[in-house]
């Protein structure tokens, strides 16, 4: 589905001469064929699941939002632009993020749900949270409110 949804953005990205979505989109492509290659060797011949492209999309922004950071403490402001026109296409492959008080909604629910006591506990919260909620949430905020439960 993703997968298709991807190809499609690209053809549509080259007929509408849109350069700057032609290359987002082939960088993820690129990077989905990496990733299909080394799952071969776990049995998945077919390519990844989209549970999995969508971690990879995720990853891709956070990797971007932090080259934007360094862009502008160096002063490079065009660079930092790019970055941010890359995020913009990237978020179009995304399922809706969740609010801040929907990410502490979820955090309270699987901590209930696993039964977690403490800060020992946060793998297995953030495990399950990744399971339930991969491409809607952005676990690097997650990590901070579960820590800030099971403290």
């Amino acid at each position: 589905m993703l997968r298709q949804r991807l190809n499609d953005a690209l053809k549509t990205a080259m007929l509408g001469r849109d350069a700057r979505t032609v290359s987002t989109v082939r960088l993820i492509l690129a990077a989905l064929k990496d990733r299909d290659i080394a799952a071969r060797p776990r049995g998945i011949a077919d390519g990844v699941p989209d549970e999995e492209i969508l971690q990879m999309l995720q990853s891709m922004m956070k990797q971007r939002r932090e080259s934007i950071a360094l862009y502008e403490q160096g002063g490079r402001l065009e660079l930092a632009q790019q970055e941010a026109e890359e995020i913009t296409i990237i978020e179009r492959f995304l399922p809706a993020q969740l609010s801040e008080a929907e990410v502490a909604e979820a955090v309270d629910s699987v901590v209930a749900d696993i039964g977690a006591q403490g800060l020992k506990d946060m793998g297995r919260v953030m495990a399950a949270l990744k399971e339930r909620f991969a491409g809607r949430m952005d676990f690097t905020k997650a990590s901070g409110i579960v820590k800030q439960k099971l403290a």
